[in-house]
């Protein structure tokens, strides 16, 4: 049977209900000093300022080395009543220090799998998707070491795997590789920050295939694509892909909690969620958020 696996263990994908699909409690890196998401009760706080806006569960993209402070997502889960799942995989090489790169060589994926299967570190926790990254309008050697070995371990486990594309490109790049070269079923990946580029014409390719498509916003400053979003959800809900589509918020820095003043967790339901029922009917909205995350992350686990 397909199963979605929490940090507090595997549930049936429809309990996961309303799911922002793409979101991060704990993350930490060298690219963003001094905003890590480290405090325990500011992430306590956002879980639960998400549960009182109507929401279920969160999937925390933060894969390795970044944070993730993995024990103590299962009591900050049972203390707010949100489910939460977990990530392995690893980010761009920007983020890490070459030492750590240089250890994780030839055994990228047993490490993915064994976080999938036994869990993260000692904590016991075992993570729910693979998280890789590509870079801006093209595959560096480290994405595609990345993903070969996200596809290793997806074959090994059946584990979803997700992908940071860089401002939103790349996605056709990310297609080829995962699903032509490497083996894996459409709709076992998950495309993150198409809002970030607009591209309608590329949008509908990618969801041609039946891999998932995450919008995952408010953007940030820089990107000032949040006025178009509604359009590209419902260019592609037009052209039948509505039940491919994802939402999330990507918190990423301290400053962009909701408890520091910042949109946080709770902006996606508050916010996003109604202004993109507005324009598309509460029924599809409402589709997307409650049963496309099940389907894209129940898995019948190996």
């Amino acid at each position: 049977m397909s199963a979605v696996r929490t940090v507090v263990g595997d549930v049936e994908p429809e309990r996961l209900g309303v799911c922002d699909a793409h979101d991060h409690l704990f993350f930490g890196s060298p690219q963003l000093p001094g905003q890590e998401l480290r405090d325990v009760s500011a992430a306590r706080a956002e879980l639960a300022a998400f549960r009182a806006q109507g929401g279920h569960s969160v999937v925390q993209w933060t894969p390795y080395g970044l944070g993730r402070r993995a024990a103590d997502l299962p009591p900050l889960s049972r203390e707010t009543g949100v489910l939460v799942v977990a990530a392995t995989g690893l980010h761009q090489a920007v983020h890490y220090d070459d030492r750590t790169l240089k250890a994780l060589r030839g055994r990228l994926a047993e490490l993915f799998v064994s976080e999938l299967t036994d869990g993260i570190g000692t904590s016991g926790v075992r993570a729910g998707l693979i998280k890789v990254a590509g870079g801006f309008h093209a595959l560096d050697a480290h994405a595609r070491w990345t993903m070969t070995a996200a596809a290793e371990a997806h074959h090994a486990t059946g584990a979803p795997i997700a992908v940071h594309l860089e401002l939103g490109t790349g996605a056709l790049d990310v297609l080829d590789l995962l699903c032509g070269e490497l083996g894996v079923a459409p709709y076992r990946v998950i495309l993150g920050h198409l809002n970030r580029s607009p591209d309608l014409v590329a949008h509908r390719q990618a969801a041609a295939s039946g891999c998932y498509l995450a919008f995952d916003g408010p953007s940030r400053a820089n990107h000032a694509t949040d006025w178009r979003m509604p359009d590209a959800v419902r260019a592609l809900a037009e052209a039948g892909h509505g039940d491919r589509l994802l939402l999330g918020g990507d918190t990423t820095t301290a400053a962009a909690r909701s408890v520091n003043g910042g949109p946080g967790m709770p902006y996606l339901l508050r916010r996003v969620r109604p202004r993109l029922a507005a324009e598309l009917g509460a029924e599809l909205v409402e589709r997307i958020m409650r049963e496309n995350p099940g389907r894209a992350l129940g898995v019948e686990w190996h």
